[in-house]
């Protein structure tokens, strides 16, 4: 508990972070989601110090300098530079709370069914060494299913299948737990260079990764009811500059689920 200026006592903050590959969201109690930004910071080599993270460095990426590096921290799923991990985390942890936090959070954290051990413990070191107070780590399935109202706690199973930017996480849970658990790493950035090349093969168009993203989103169904045909900003290969194009609902769900369809 924490004092006020009144003299009562107000709670200590918790906060819930969904550390993703692509993309990162913070959920403060009392506030609701404060802060979702891109999972990716800017490093200047010469100084060795990080200029930007998350929205910030993802403006700067498309025109730095020769000394600098953009560097996303984790890829499918998995932390590959614990040092920014760190340092990105900490950035979230203070965003969430303010510059007026009395006490240190508690802090849960959504992580993929299938990382191991290791990969935990370096998970809750990093959030420790951010400021966390206390660090629960849950079940990216488990937390998919609260946050889509399913009743875990009954007993019968619930198959759930999330799909994030590096890893695709399947399990069925019973009674709070996971019975049985799946992690791929086939997910929403292969569904995205898929339909990169699509474009590109069939139109012969190129668009960015953020075209690409926005067609999977705007098309993207597991059904056939009609949909929207977004327009979308390209380049031709024979092009010099880029142009608006519309792009073809006939892309249908099968391109998106098989990454390797051309």
């Amino acid at each position: 508990m924490c004092m006020t200026q009144a003299g009562g006592f107000m709670p200590a903050k918790d906060i819930g972070i969904d550390l993703g590959t692509r993309n990162s969201l913070v959920f403060s109690t009392g506030k609701g989601i404060v802060l979702r930004e891109p999972s990716v910071v800017v490093y200047d080599k010469d100084t060795e110090k990080i200029r930007a993270i998350g929205e910030e460095a993802r403006q700067m990426a498309s025109h730095l300098t020769s000394n600098m590096e953009v560097i996303w921290p984790i890829r499918r799923g998995v932390i590959v530079d614990y040092n920014v991990m760190e340092k990105m985390l900490k950035y979230f942890i203070s965003q969430a709370m303010g510059r007026r936090a009395f006490r240190k959070p508690r802090v849960s954290i959504s992580v993929p069914s299938g990382i191991t051990e290791i990969e935990r413990k370096a998970i809750e070191e990093a959030a420790y060494q951010s400021g966390a107070r206390e660090v629960f780590l849950v079940d990216e399935p488990i937390a998919a299913a609260i946050g889509a109202g399913v009743d875990i706690t009954k007993p019968f199973g619930n198959l759930i299948v999330d799909i994030g930017a590096g890893t695709t996480d399947v399990a069925v849970i019973s009674v709070g737990g996971v019975v049985v658990s799946a992690s791929v790493k086939v997910a929403g950035d292969n569904f995205d260079h898929a339909i990169m090349n699509y474009v590109r093969e069939k139109h012969s168009l190129f668009i960015g990764e953020d075209a690409a993203e926005n067609i999977k989103i705007k098309i993207g169904t597991a059904s056939d009811f009609s949909i929207c045909k977004p327009l979308i900003t390209a380049k031709g290969t024979a092009a010099a500059a880029p142009y608006l194009y519309e792009f073809p609902a006939a892309v249908s769900s099968l391109t998106l689920c098989r990454p390797d369809a051309s």
